[in-house]
């Protein structure tokens, strides 16, 4: 269980504080509009109405005692530039905030931020690649080459294990899980028979991926 603490309850930030609290964790959210605090102060019982870009509100909020602060400003990049600024300077341990562009970033990082964070960018590259590549079901972006994909089991694969088709080397992508329905088997072995219907998560260049889905 770790603590947690995000600044601006925007969209990102609602659905942040939720899943954070899903998994187990304390949070405490905080928002400069009283109606939006006053709306999640039944969902959260650590809540607290501010203006974070005032260094008595953020000296107040003990940031030094929470795992991590998320600053998810949505459209005031100004503000989170300060909030992140006065978060490391009141000695806070991991300051995770949100970008727009790659300058924005830069200039985060310059000025505190331990990780930054692009939710629009990731989502529209996520979408545009599931929606452009064929077969493709589920893509993380690992760098400029490498991802994780999610992708059907090709018709020549089935009836066939992992050691026999060598899809490592005649591919060159790595199966990592094999996904039936809502079940999911990590690291199959090379015993492993591929059935119809079945997903693969598998992971390697990019483009090795889409020129193995063009196929199936």
């Amino acid at each position: 269980m770790k603590s947690i603490l995000i600044i601006g309850m925007g969209r990102l930030g609602c659905h942040l504080a939720t899943k954070m609290q899903e998994l187990g964790n304390d949070v405490m959210v905080i928002d400069e509009n009283p109606a939006i605090i006053e709306s999640l102060s039944s969902v959260y019982t650590d809540t607290s109405i501010g203006d974070c870009t005032n260094e008595a509100v953020i000296q107040s909020l003990g940031v030094n005692n929470f795992d991590i602060c998320f600053v998810t400003i949505g459209n005031d990049f100004e503000s989170s530039l300060v909030i992140t600024s006065l978060l490391k300077s009141n000695g806070a341990k991991l300051v995770v905030s949100k970008a727009k562009t790659d300058i924005q970033a830069d200039l985060l990082r310059k000025i505190g931020a331990d990780e930054v964070v692009y939710p629009e960018r990731e989502v529209a590259e996520k979408l545009a690649v599931r929606f452009n590549a064929k077969n493709i079901f589920d893509f993380i972006k690992l760098t400029s080459e490498y991802s994780i994909c999610e992708i059907p089991v090709a018709s020549s694969w089935i009836g066939y294990t992992l050691k026999d088709l060598n899809i490592r080397k005649k591919y060159g992508i790595n199966v990592i899980a094999v996904k039936n329905e809502n079940e999911i088997n990590p690291a199959p072995s090379p015993d492993y028979v591929f059935r119809n219907g079945e997903h693969v998560i598998v992971i390697g260049k990019t483009s090795d991926v889409f020129k193995l889905t063009a196929k199936t």
